[in-house]
């Protein structure tokens, strides 16, 4: 039915429809009473939202329309067949598709699903909660962007020649290669331009800029809630007018974006502001200005938005004013507002109270940050929209601004990282081998969510893989050699330029250090000057400069092309003062700083005094100097001999392992081993370890001869975790690795390691770990050769009866050593008795059996006493609690445990048992002489039932009855 008979095509009114699952809300009632052209609008404008958000429970949507007989078979068939494909997002679309197309009572019925299904789908909750807030409101939101005047035959002039010149602009895209014949290579932007993953919220605003320290971790985790699908992906065009609009107002909209160093904010910007001049996004804004906060900081004196506009976009003239009358169709774009030399403060009310810092015409004159503050707040131009981007650190300016939309960068995700090196290199075989080896090293792998380390990464690894000269063994693999190779091209390709480049990087150094100290990233002439450094085009290796204007050379400021290389040079300086002076007495400084900027610095001067980090520098800058070499060693052995013990707390544990990410970085062989190499337990127990921690963990515990016991138990390494610690694993003797979710992939990983020859794991905690029976083929494969292996807890996983049937088939081989066996709650029922006594009947070294919580019942037990009966099962503790047991199986257990006499410790807890097994079970606790403990809380004895037992708590010495 066509869409322009919306009004009045159903005829169920509305009324009578009533949504009362949820009685808390006023959801169901608002829903109630729209009206279906109403319900055509709010299903159309949240239309995109919606396919992300029915991923979670689209089969559920479909059963509810082909019910209520809107679907039918064929199309409730097809809808479903894509979600069982795992193409949960095309079904979603397919629905809707099929929802929009079929009328009001579809969308209906549609909606009255979403209010049922919302608790468990946060997608859906989070919209819905949305419509609630706004109520009525909705509609007029939605009807925020219609209704713009028609543009005026001059203005359409005009708009078509600023389109043309904002493409020529943007169409094109700048790479630095620092390559001496081909500094910088220009791209058109649509061929370049990569997709990265943003998502309508901000995380953490007060993070540090070390993206590589706080935000790898912060970044794995948010992309687990990812995975969880608890996070909406946004795209350029939805930023306005759109949806995710927080605040809904018809005086104009500000979105901010957030995102750390190099994460494409920038580019970004230029994709957006193409589009828009393509004609591909944003028809109902009719122009658009876009302005770099960096580019404001210029400007030293008093100005207003037209001559603001009129610097950068002269053609505009006197015509401005027509512009004025519509602010509906401007967008103003800011970018960096974190590179802003003014304070934008919006809790402050003095720029609504003081008549020289109040903005509230075009032509009024005032200071850029009064200007810029006007439009956000909508008390300039009222109507208008506005786009900030900023980094994390500064994004709390911005907490009492009139923000609409909240979204972040986070980067890329997935295959969207090798899509960046195939479209970095021309040669795809390069590009292949490239991303091999930065996809191998985890280390470097992490770092590819940003942009601006791809860029890094791709630079400094390229040669590796085109110069034949160069051995694959010599490619880098920490993070401070890659960033010497880095600096290395820049001095091949730019050292001839300039008569000293070690003086030249020492001066340079110095600035970046005090860049660093005070947080500090932009660098003006002032700067340069102070430190005697003269713009050249080897200083341009380093520094990139943020302006380059025609009309006045002193406007150029300079910044690193990433706050990782600015650290970098401030470590390398420290390796060519002359006078190493106190340089321990400086790290010590550094390594106080709890705010963490000095963290990546400390490992570039860790990983600075390692020969294969400085060597290919040295070729350029002459030898470092051994005596910093020496104290940075040296301060590196305190700091871990100092830590190596104190992993009581989550800050000690945390300490350490940033000391094992100096020792790794350094690569030094024997310091490790000195400081290290007899460590006998290492616990990180609780703290939750990337697999970057991993890597390093790996690394030190490579270098350590006496290690016996790993606690990594609830630090979720997951199997990409255990991957990087596989190949040490065979060194520990007590393996804890519970609460890892490491899965049937990481016990093949285990596998391997249970089968080194030179194994010596007497212990192994998976308890927790989301194992099924598809692991057990590799674990008993892997205990069929072990001759270590006395201890293996498996509690807590859902191996299940097939999964216990393949174990005790290396049960039954007579080289197992295993003792203790944890098989609690598994799913075990009878079906895998008759393996159990089977591996029970043979096995001459099983002490300890834990069979606790599972579901065995009485024909299971009746089956397992037959394996107890024999005088060759050593079996000392016995765990049957909570197996669904009754007096049924009490005969046969207790004739069976009263015939085998090293039963120590029995537990029949939390069973049915009564009155009726109290003789036998008296029986059982006097003719054993062995045991010691049994265990009969939770059982259904009367009171005299229990007075008969606990009687017997002092018939002989050590004998414990708990009932």
């Amino acid at each position: 039915m066509a869409e322009g008979s919306n009004r009045g095509e159903c005829s169920t009114s509305p009324k009578r429809i009533r949504l009362d699952t949820d009685p808390n809300s006023t959801i169901p009632e608002f829903l109630t009473n729209c009206d279906e052209y109403q319900l055509f609008k709010l299903t159309k404008f949240y239309r995109d939202r919606l396919e992300q958000a029915m991923e979670g429970g689209v089969d559920g949507v479909s059963l509810s329309l082909t019910y209520e007989r809107i679907f039918t078979g064929q199309e409730h068939g097809k809808v479903t067949e894509l979600v069982e494909k795992g193409n949960r997002r095309d079904s979603s679309k397919l629905l809707l598709s099929l929802v929009m197309g079929k009328g009001s009572r579809a969308r209906r019925v549609m909606w009255e699903s979403f209010v049922r299904m919302r608790h468990g789908v946060p997608k859906l909750d989070k919209i819905l909660k949305e419509i609630q807030e706004l109520g009525a409101d909705s509609f007029d939101y939605m009807d925020i962007a219609h209704g713009l005047s028609e543009l005026s035959s001059n203005l359409k002039d005009l708009q078509q020649k600023h389109k043309e010149t904002l493409r020529v602009q943007t169409e094109t895209l700048r790479v630095n290669t620092i390559l001496i014949k081909e500094k910088v290579k220009i791209f058109q932007l649509v061929d370049r331009y990569a997709e990265l993953t943003v998502i309508s919220n901000v995380r953490d605003r007060r993070l540090v800029e070390h993206e590589l320290l706080a935000r790898g971790r912060d970044h794995e985790e948010w992309r687990e809630k990812h995975l969880r699908k608890e996070l909406e992906k946004i795209r350029n065009d939805q930023l306005f007018q759109s949806s995710f609009s927080q605040r809904k107002s018809k005086s104009g909209n500000s979105a901010a974006v957030s995102g750390v160093p190099g994460i494409g904010k920038t580019t970004m910007v230029q994709k957006i502001v193409y589009d828009w001049a393509t004609g591909k996004i944003y028809p109902h804004f009719q122009f658009v200005f876009s302005f770099k906060f960096r580019d404001l900081n210029t400007i030293n004196c008093r100005i207003n938005l037209r001559n603001l506009i009129l610097d950068q976009y002269p053609y505009f003239g006197n015509i401005l004013g027509e512009l004025w009358k519509n602010p509906e169709g401007l967008l103003f774009i800011f970018d960096g507002l974190d590179e802003f030399k003014d304070t934008i403060d919006f809790a402050d009310n003095r720029r609504n109270t003081e008549p020289q810092s109040m903005c509230t015409d075009p032509e009024c004159w005032c200071e850029v940050s009064d200007i810029v503050y006007s439009l956000i707040q909508h008390k300039l131009l009222p109507g208008c929209s506005v786009l900030v981007t900023s980094r994390p650190t500064a994004l709390h300016l911005l907490e009492k601004a009139e923000i609409s939309v909240w979204a972040e960068i986070l980067g890329f995700v997935g295959d969207e990282r090798k899509e960046y090196f195939n479209k970095f290199f021309e040669d795809q075989t390069v590009a292949a081998a490239v991303f091999k080896h930065v996809e191998e090293n985890e280390i470097l792998y992490t770092m590819c969510y940003n942009p601006s380390y791809c860029w890094i990464l791709a630079l400094s690894l390229g040669p590796f893989f085109t110069q034949r000269d160069r051995k694959q063994q010599q490619v880098p693999k920490t993070i401070t050699q890659l960033y010497s190779y880095y600096i290395y091209n820049i001095l091949k390709n730019h050292g001839r330029e300039i008569e000293n480049p070690r003086d030249v990087l020492l001066k340079l150094g110095e600035m970046a250090y005090t860049g660093v100290s005070k947080k500090k990233i932009v660098f003006r002439n002032g700067d340069l000057i102070e430190y005697n450094l003269q713009p050249s085009q080897f200083l341009s290796g380093f520094l990139m400069e943020l302006l380059e204007r025609d009309d006045s050379a002193q406007s150029v400021v300079y910044t690193f092309p990433h706050l990782t290389i600015q650290e970098f040079v401030s470590a390398l300086t420290q390796f060519l003062t002359p006078d190493p002076g106190e340089i321990g007495k400086l790290l010590s400084e550094a390594h106080s700083e709890e705010d963490g900027r000095f963290e990546i610095f400390l490992r570039f001067v860790a990983g600075l005094s390692s020969p294969q980090s400085a060597r290919p520098l040295e070729k350029f800058l002459g030898p470092f100097l051994h005596q910093t070499t020496c104290r940075v060693i040296d301060w590196v052995k305190e700091k871990v001999e100092g830590q190596i013990g104190n992993t009581q707390t989550e800050t000690g544990k945390r300490n350490l392992l940033n000391t094992f990410h100096y020792l790794f970085e350094s690569q030094n062989k024997a310091l490790a081993e000195n400081t290290v190499g007899s460590v006998k337990t290492l616990s990180f127990n609780g703290l939750g370890l990337t697999p970057i921690d991993c890597a390093v963990l790996s690394h030190v515990i490579g270098l350590c001869d006496t290690i016996k016991h790993l606690n990594l138990q609830g630090c979720f390494i997951r199997c990409e975790g255990l991957q990087r610690l596989g190949p040490v694993l065979h060194k520990c003797q007590e393996l804890s690795l519970g609460l890892n979710k490491v899965g049937d992939s990481g016990v093949k990983l285990l596998s391997a390691a249970l089968r080194n020859p030179g194994c010596k794991i007497q212990k192994l905690d998976l308890y927790d770990n989301y194992l099924t029976d598809s692991c057990a083929e590799d674990l008993a494969s892997a205990l069929s050769t072990n001759r270590s292996l006395i201890d293996l807890d498996l509690g807590n996983n859902k191996l299940g009866d097939s999964g216990v049937k393949r174990l005790s088939v290396a049960l039954r081989n007579p080289d197992c050593k295993i003792q203790t066996l944890d098989l609690w709650d598994n799913d075990l029922t009878d079906s895998c008795a008759e393996d159990l006594v089977s591996a029970l009947s043979t096995n001459r070294s099983l002490i300890d059996l834990n069979l606790g919580n599972n579901k065995l019942g009485d024909s299971g037990v009746k089956r397992l006493s037959v394996a107890l009966r024999n005088p060759d099962c050593k079996i000392q503790k016995l765990d049957l609690y909570r197996n669904a047991l009754t007096d049924s199986c009490a005969e046969d257990l207790v004739s069976a445990l009263c015939t085998n006499q090293s039963l120590r410790d029995l537990n029949l807890g939390s069973n049915s048992f009564t009155d009726q097994s109290v003789p036998a079970l008296r029986c059982l606790i006097l003719t054993c002489r062995s045991l010691e403990r049994i265990v009969l809380w939770g059982n259904r004895f009367s009171s005299n039932g229990k007075k008969q037992l606990e009687s017997l708590q002092g018939s002989r010495s050590g004998l414990r009855v708990t009932v």
